[in-house]
């Protein structure tokens, strides 16, 4: 009798110290897989209608809903405005969101990226320009500025300066500006063309 209750106590030690030590191996896969995920991919597996705060290490903050994963451009549409705006990444201070939505952005995303979300911030402004949509472009220290992206080089654009109720016409360009991609902090699509995405 007693060699039964011995046995089934090394049973339960032996089953509980395995259970621990699995559980211990989890965890260590868990936060090693976490250590792997850049935020693109945290991007990804949030998808289209994830509430987000974007805020610029200029100040300017907004609440948003999440429209478009690219490569290194996330399409938001902000708080009270139905324009698109594309945001480089790169351009984002910080991300804030609710605890839920932090974590639904640790899940696993099984599908694979599709090609909006191997699109460049280069390839989208190209397609901005072939449209000759009009645009307003937010860059580091200055004020935004309205016009057509005339095109889209490898890591700049030209912006046609124009009133926003004006088509880019020669006689309403006001000027040109040459941007780098690194300096923009956003590009909102003026009017029609948020469809491109």
């Amino acid at each position: 009798m007693e060699w039964d209750h011995l046995f089934e106590d090394l049973e339960g030690q032996l089953a509980a110290e395995w259970e621990a030590e699995r559980a211990a191996l989890d965890a260590e896969a868990e936060r090693l897989r976490i250590s792997k995920l850049t935020l693109h991919e945290r991007l990804r597996v949030l998808g289209t209608g994830a509430r987000l705060r974007l805020e610029f290490g200029c100040g300017e903050r907004w609440n948003s809903e999440l429209r478009a994963v690219g490569a290194d451009w996330i399409g938001v549409v902000a708080q009270d405005d139905t324009r698109l705006r594309i945001v480089p990444v790169e351009a984002i201070a910080a991300i804030g969101a609710d605890h839920g939505t932090l974590l639904a952005g640790l899940g696993t995303g099984t599908a694979s990226a599709g090609l909006r979300e191997r699109m460049t911030l280069g390839f989208v402004l190209r397609d901005l320009a072939r449209r000759r949509a009009a645009v307003t472009v937010a860059a580091r220290g200055v004020e935004p500025r309205h016009g057509t992206i005339d095109r889209a080089g490898a890591d700049h654009l030209d912006l046609a300066v124009h009133d926003p109720d004006e088509p880019r016409r020669a006689r309403s360009v006001r000027g040109f500006h040459l941007i780098p991609f690194g300096a923009i902090l956003w590009v909102r699509v003026e009017r029609g063309s948020s469809s491109a995405l």
